[in-house]
């Protein structure tokens, strides 16, 4: 197994619908907000963790690879042994985003290698613009509505907290490139896009966290155009599907 380059691909997260990447809120405030969004505790700026981000796009690519079993991150035990109905597929999954148990057999192990792919924290790219606008952060109610009565039901109205729109992040991404790896980085594409049809974070069905990835440099010309990923129907067939 010959490393054979490290591509960073790097670009700018842009925020369409309020984003709600929940943190900690260590004081109760009376009238305070119920859930805060996560911030960086040196500039108390939002945030979007590289943990999320890798997350979110593992998840949707194992539901596009149908290899989502017992509800746990796929992993690859060995050929005969493995529960996933594909093992092909769940092989190139643990690849690019990592196996999380170890495999005892140690040809499997070897064709495997390490984790090809990282997802850094994403900063915020335009603190100065929605600071002019007073738009840093946006405070959302929400109520549940009584079935019977059509007025606001018990538990009475919450304090959402998100990153409102138009705001937008800086990504990096690195992704090592092995031999016999050639797929891999349209998987990693064909996510991208899954995330941009889907959201990002928390509520997503209540209409949160629709993002785009925009100015994106370093994925091969044959998955962007002018910046931005291409088709989902052209990523997916690059990714062989």
């Amino acid at each position: 197994m010959k490393l054979k380059n490290i591509k960073e691909v790097t670009g700018i997260i842009e925020v369409k619908t309020g984003l709600h990447i929940g943190g900690s809120n260590d004081e109760i405030k009376i009238g305070g907000i119920d859930n805060p969004v996560i911030k960086n505790p040196l500039t108390n700026d939002p945030y979007i963790p590289g943990s999320s981000l890798k997350g979110k796009i593992r998840s949707l690519i194992e539901w596009q690879f149908g290899v989502v079993d017992d509800g746990k991150p796929v992993s690859v035990v060995d050929k005969d042994g493995n529960k996933k109905s594909n093992f092909e597929r769940a092989k190139k999954i643990v690849k690019l985003f990592g196996n999380g148990i170890t495999i005892k057999n140690s040809q499997i192990a070897k064709e495997i290698g390490p984790t090809r792919v990282s997802f850094a924290d994403c900063s915020l790219a335009n603190k100065k613009e929605l600071l002019e606008k007073n738009a840093l952060i946006e405070e959302k109610t929400e109520v549940t509505i009584d079935r019977f009565s059509g007025t606001v039901g018990g538990g009475g109205p919450r304090q959402m907290e998100r990153v409102p729109a138009g705001a937008k992040f800086k990504f990096s991404i690195t992704l090592l490139e092995f031999e016999g790896d050639e797929e891999l980085e349209a998987i990693l594409a064909l996510g991208m896009k899954l995330l941009e049809l889907t959201n990002l974070g928390g509520n997503g069905s209540r209409g949160y966290g629709k993002i785009e990835f925009n100015k994106i440099e370093g994925l091969g010309k044959k998955y962007v155009e002018k910046g931005k990923l291409k088709s989902y129907g052209e990523l997916k067939q690059l990714a062989g599907l």
